[in-house]
């Protein structure tokens, strides 16, 4: 039973005692697994196109674009915690003066530590750390390697210093230039400018926690002047935040409401799937998505943007098949060699497998939102993929799918999984209008019981957190989906710092 207190405090954060009774039985219950049957691959849910095809779908979309309106959505709002992880461990552990440096390396096998240490000369922010260095430790050549390098790690994460481990992971410098360094958040707005500019204006629009809002909007006023000189191009950006009301309740190892020390109940954003409510509130004809951290050097944009544009082509192609064919069946004008024609494009092109007889039931499938998901080669990243899904109905529909979904104790779940040819990078293309220029409403394409749950603490104490459907996963679940295999070079992600080695972050590398 909740408490006055409780029933109080769930109405104050947006939330209702229904709603919160159902995740509690959700805990309960266990999130149930999604059920894959076989990867997609090339000829069987991937579609693949040559050097040709793909730049007839880039001027495809060249051609369009002016007549749309095109926003580009960043999921920006995680912190650069997890970047820097194994610095925060190497800062609790390590004492200069108990151990020197090599041995602590070689002793607690940490070859990312090494890595780092013995590349610091390639990651941008090295120079600002080395500015706070001079200032604050004058004798600081004299130290022994091992004090060096503590004091090195402690300037950049340090609370009173930079505060790289503080900060929103798109504030991080991420490349180095000959002149100056950009942030993520900075390669994205200068990326936008090569692909979703419409009369020399790009819109983009990022989802900020909202404690990081006067950071980015400072770094904005700092380099909106920058790339306007350099592209010709005005960038213009939106913001909003994960709303409170989506949060989930935190629970204990007995799936009991957990309460902190002061005893309140504990509520925990539902991680990025409770975006989908700030997705719905961004009205475009071409909606791009793509992570913060997911950003390469400006000598590749030009072939990064290339592969948007072809994303983005082949959306608008499959778009205006779709709006012709809807426009027939509301002005009854299909005949019998149409309707085939519908089937035919719902087989092929769509990937729908139980195709309708009747031209209502064509229409309700055409008339979805739609999204062309650009997926990458396995490399063996940890992450979703594409997979032909068996719905709780028996449907089979492709859809984007964790690892974290499956059930992995089932063999040949895992055989599944291991035959997955293809990665998600997160690149997709969104065509959220329909054929007469309204905007869908996202929420009733959600799949609610494709959520996660997760192990995390709070004070110290073990609780399980519930994760919203995934933004790209089980929120878009009932969208049509399409799969594009696109270059391996457009997914360039810095989920660990030293990931700012690899050649894509390295300018003239």
């Amino acid at each position: 039973m909740f408490t006055p207190q409780d029933l109080e405090q769930i109405i104050s954060h947006g939330l209702d005692e229904n709603g919160i009774r159902q995740q509690l039985k959700t805990f309960e219950n266990g999130a149930p697994f999604t059920q894959i049957v076989r990867a997609a691959s090339i000829g069987n849910g991937v579609e693949f196109y040559d050097l040709v095809a793909q730049k007839e779908l880039a001027g495809y979309y060249d051609e369009k674009k002016d007549q749309k309106d095109i926003v580009k959505f960043v999921p920006a709002s995680g912190a650069a915690t997890r970047m820097f992880g194994f610095l925060h461990t190497f800062l609790d552990d390590y004492n200069p003066e108990e151990d020197g440096l090599t041995a602590y390396i070689k002793k607690n096998g940490l070859d990312s530590l090494k890595t780092f240490f013995d590349n610091l000369k390639y990651f941008p922010f090295t120079r600002l750390v080395r500015e706070e260095i001079r200032k604050q430790y004058p004798k600081y050549k004299q130290s022994q390697t091992g004090l060096r390098m503590r004091c090195f790690v402690s300037l950049l994460l340090g609370k009173n210093d930079l505060n790289y481990g503080g900060m929103p992971k798109g504030l991080i410098p991420f490349h180095k230039y000959s002149k100056y360094t950009r942030t993520a958040f900075e390669e994205q707005l200068f990326e936008a400018t090569q692909y979703a500019a419409v009369d020399g204006v790009a819109h983009l629009h990022f989802t900020f926690s909202p404690q990081h809002l006067r950071l980015f909007k400072d770094a904005f006023e700092k380099v909106k002047n920058r790339i306007i000189k350099k592209t010709k191009v005005t960038v213009r950006i939106s913001y909003s935040f994960q709303d409170a009301s989506t949060d989930t309740i935190a629970v204990d190892l007995e799936n009991k409401p957990f309460k902190n020390k002061e005893g309140n109940l504990v509520f925990r954003p539902a991680g990025h799937g409770a975006l989908i409510k700030n997705l719905n509130e961004v009205d475009a004809d071409v909606i791009f998505i793509k992570n913060i951290d997911n950003v390469t050097v400006e000598e590749h944009i030009r072939d990064v943007a290339a592969s948007k544009k072809m994303l983005a082509g082949r959306m608008l192609q499959l778009q205006h098949k779709i709006f012709g064919y809807l426009d027939g069946i509301v002005k009854d004008q299909i005949t019998q060699e149409r309707l085939t024609e519908m089937k035919t494009f719902l087989w092929k092109d769509l990937h729908i497998k139980e195709i309708p007889e009747t031209k209502a039931g064509i229409a309700e499938i055409l008339n979805r939102p739609i999204r062309v998901c650009g997926v990458v080669k396995n490399t063996g990243a940890p992450g979703g993929g594409p997979f032909w899904v068996k719905g709780v109905e028996g449907q089979l529909s492709l859809q984007i799918v964790e690892i974290s979904q499956i059930d992995t104790s089932d063999p040949r779940q895992v055989g599944i999984i291991e035959d997955a040819t293809h990665f998600n990078p997160v690149d997709l293309v969104c065509g959220t209008r329909n054929h007469i220029g309204e905007k869908y409403n996202l929420n009733h394409y959600v799949d609610p019981l494709a959520c996660f749950i997760s192990d995390k603490t709070v004070e110290g104490a073990p609780i399980k957190a519930l994760e919203a459907p995934g933004l790209w996963n089980g929120a878009m679940a009932h969208w049509n989906t399409i799969f594009v295999e696109v270059p391996l070079f457009t997914f360039s992600p810095v989920k660990d710092v030293n990931d700012l080695l690899h050649l894509a972050h390295q300018p003239n590398a």
